[in-house]
């Protein structure tokens, strides 16, 4: 059913990833060039791949194992592109080409919580269909 409360979430993962990269900017250079998450390819790509598997989960919502494997897919994705900002700004040096950290580099941290809050619903409606078929 799509009037379930992971649906909610996913669609807030989902509008993190695709919308709010736009909107913060990963870093400032020293000459003030704002660079957003569209200006890298790679960063870009794994930013839409995340929207797209929470997109994608929102409509297995028949086949919930599926649904919960696509949001610890998206969760990893998540943790490779948090992991790729924690490197690129630790391997930086002060003023060289980055002066100034934006907070986009924080929007996989957000969508993480979201699908985990999303997983635990999957999960807590697969407990609960279980449970009914014990009854039966």
């Amino acid at each position: 059913m799509l009037q379930r409360i992971q649906t909610i979430y996913l669609l807030i993962a989902a509008g993190v990833s695709a919308g709010l990269i736009y909107v913060f900017e990963l870093y400032a250079t020293s000459e003030d060039l704002k660079v957003f998450a569209d200006d890298n390819i790679y960063v870009f790509g794994a930013f839409f791949a995340s929207a797209l598997l929470s997109i994608i989960s929102i409509f297995r919502y028949k086949n919930r194992k599926s649904q919960f494997m696509l949001g610890r897919l998206n969760i990893i994705l998540n943790f490779f592109l948090l992991g790729f900002f924690v490197y690129q700004s630790l391997n930086i040096s002060g003023e060289t080409a980055v002066s100034e950290k934006g907070i986009g580099m924080l929007l996989p941290i957000v969508s993480i919580v979201f699908l985990a809050l999303a997983n635990k619903a999957i999960k807590k409606d697969e407990d609960l269909v279980k449970s009914v078929d014990r009854l039966r």
